[in-house]
């Protein structure tokens, strides 16, 4: 995928999740978040699964244990949703963290 789509799929879910949070407010769980946004993708024929589970794999061995993505688009980006007032270094190292694990951006 190049970087012109990349823009477009973000600026889009940027959008959608605009959307949910001004229909919603703040204060909800992450999982009213993620089902909203979940219809949200829905109503806007936007293709997202959530709660994808990755496998985890170290020095090429498979590992017992899983982590579970909250949201794949366009099975591309990655979503991780937060319902804080702040985002913590650990939150944006969690996020980093699994886009290296997947690949994805």
């Amino acid at each position: 995928m190049i970087a012109e789509e990349y823009n477009k799929i973000s600026g889009s879910n940027f959008d959608a999740c605009i959307r949910v949070h001004k229909e919603l407010g703040p204060g909800l769980l992450e999982s009213v978040y993620e089902l909203s946004l979940m219809k949200e993708f829905e109503l806007r024929s936007v293709k997202a699964q959530n709660q994808v589970s990755v496998s985890l794999f170290y020095r090429g061995f498979a590992l017992n244990k899983d982590f579970k993505i909250d949201i794949l688009v366009e099975n591309e980006i990655v979503i991780e949703l937060k319902s804080v007032e702040i985002l913590l270094p650990v939150h944006k190292a969690q996020i980093i963290s699994y886009l290296k694990l997947t690949d994805k951006k």
